[in-house]
């Protein structure tokens, strides 16, 4: 059962169990509407932790370039923390902004490139895209009458297959290889966004932590994907 089940049914008679059904509705409207705002407190707090780790990056960049490979095993290593830590009180909001903080640090060579390539105003341009995309698939995932529940498995079958393409183009290195996974790393994340908006919701998330993570992976990895399309659209 979800955190806040909407599925009550009122079979009653009488007008005191109306009255409680009606109180018990409310109770749980309330809960959700507060759940989903701390949800987008959080989400919001992430973006901004991920932009302060990219000015770090920026003021030190060629130490992120040199450590890259570093910096991102233990970026990997702070999100398994964050699982880890979900159902600890504290714990998880410290790694949740010790986790973007570093998703804004390793991000920071890419941001470069791009910005030496195309400008600034193609990083701008790629964080108002991705912004678009998360905002039309979020209103989608809330108006939509289709139950996205059960895209969960075929979502998480394309990100593995996604996952490997990128291993397998680590070693290719071929442009036009990395176009295609880029875009259809866009692709993926922009149903993932409704998917998980849906999931909300409804209730299908432990804590307001747990679900802001979900939706801010799908943010950065539409970010990054458009970054990577713009800078191999750029190149020399």
């Amino acid at each position: 059962m979800g955190l806040y089940d909407r599925n009550y049914t009122n079979n009653a008679s009488d007008t005191s169990n109306v009255n409680i059904s009606a109180e018990k509705a409310a109770a749980q409207d309330n809960a959700l509407v507060k759940f989903v705002r701390i949800t987008y407190i959080f989400f919001g707090a992430s973006l901004f932790f991920a932009f302060v780790g990219a000015v770090i990056g920026f003021y030190n960049l060629q130490f992120v370039f040199e450590n890259r490979m570093i910096l991102f095993i233990i970026e990997i290593a702070a999100l398994f923390g964050l699982m880890f830590s979900r159902s600890k009180p504290g714990l998880n909001i410290a790694m949740l902004f010790i986790f973007t903080t570093l998703t804004g640090l390793v991000a920071t060579p890419l941001v470069a490139m791009v910005a030496a390539k195309a400008g600034a105003g193609a990083v701008v341009m790629a964080f108002a895209m991705t912004t678009i995309v998360f905002g039309a698939m979020s209103i989608f995932g809330i108006r939509t009458r289709k139950d996205l529940a059960s895209m969960g498995t075929m979502l998480f079958v394309a990100l593995i297959v996604v996952f490997i393409g990128s291993l397998v183009n680590l070693f290719l290195g071929s442009s036009m290889f990395q176009v295609i996974i880029s875009s259809a790393v866009v692709i993926l994340f922009s149903v993932y966004v409704a998917y998980d908006t849906q999931n909300i919701i409804r209730g299908l998330y432990s804590s307001p932590v747990d679900a802001a993570i979900s939706l801010y992976l799908d943010f950065y990895n539409i970010f990054m994907s458009l970054l990577s399309l713009i800078g191999l659209s750029n190149r020399d």
